[in-house]
């Protein structure tokens, strides 16, 4: 797959923002991403040099709606660190 596909998006929230602070910043990324193409990935969108890469997944979860049990999807969640003084500025 092509590595511009790997990153779905920035994940924006109050504990990602608190990372950033530190060099690291989180994606959602594709279930199947490797490590390895993840950090080629945000080398090549945002020119940055990646130090460490850390995966999560997050499992789906149980909703109801209207007595019916469904499944929330889960997702892929990288948190990628950056080399000192560098930044992507993402708003």
């Amino acid at each position: 797959m092509n590595r511009k596909f790997l990153i779905k998006r920035p994940s924006i929230t109050e504990k990602a923002t608190r990372l950033n602070e530190e060099g690291k910043y989180v994606f959602i990324v594709e279930p199947h991403a490797t490590k390895n193409e993840i950090r080629k990935a945000v080398k090549e969108q945002y020119k940055v040099d990646v130090t460490q890469v850390n995966i999560v997944m997050i499992p789906p979860k149980k909703r109801r709606f209207r007595g019916l049990v469904g499944l929330r999807g889960g997702y892929r969640k990288a948190i990628v660190t950056l080399k000192d003084k560098q930044k992507i500025d993402i708003e």
